[in-house]
């Protein structure tokens, strides 16, 4: 398991970079913790360091954004949180999206845990003490 640390937002985007380093090709990342703890803040960050120029912010309500990060380089960002049943997320057609080379983000993926593909990476964000945020991930 690998463990990084964001002491400080002014440190995020290297975080964010060394992050990014660990994987050689674009993946689906799910991100679990609780309300507030900075999964957007990080995402943000991750999308900036691939180079997507264009605004980054959660989908609550559009359920996922999309952004470019290149002329072949593709972002799905996903927010689960307000769905009310599984079939919302087959009626927009996730397969799609997930069988797509993009880096694919997730956010509250508890809602829909069971169609997760067997190589998505779980990324757990949780916030100790004095604002310093830990990121586990295998």
């Amino acid at each position: 398991m690998k463990i990084l640390e964001i002491h400080s937002l002014d440190k995020i985007n290297e975080v964010a970079e060394v992050f990014l380093k660990s994987f050689r090709e674009p993946c689906i990342f799910a991100f679990y913790g609780s309300m507030g703890v900075g999964k957007t803040t990080f995402i943000q960050a991750v999308c900036k360091v691939l180079g997507v120029v264009d605004p980054v912010s959660s989908p609550t309500f559009s359920i996922v954004n999309e952004y470019s990060c290149g002329t072949d380089c593709k972002v799905y960002h996903f927010d689960f949180y307000r769905i009310n049943s599984i079939t919302e997320v087959f009626d927009f057609g996730y397969e799609e999206y997930f069988s797509e080379n993009a880096y694919i983000f997730i956010e509250w993926p508890e809602l829909i845990e069971d169609l997760l593909p067997p190589e998505t990476v779980k990324l757990s964000i949780t916030l100790k003490d004095e604002g310093l945020r830990q990121i586990s991930f295998e």
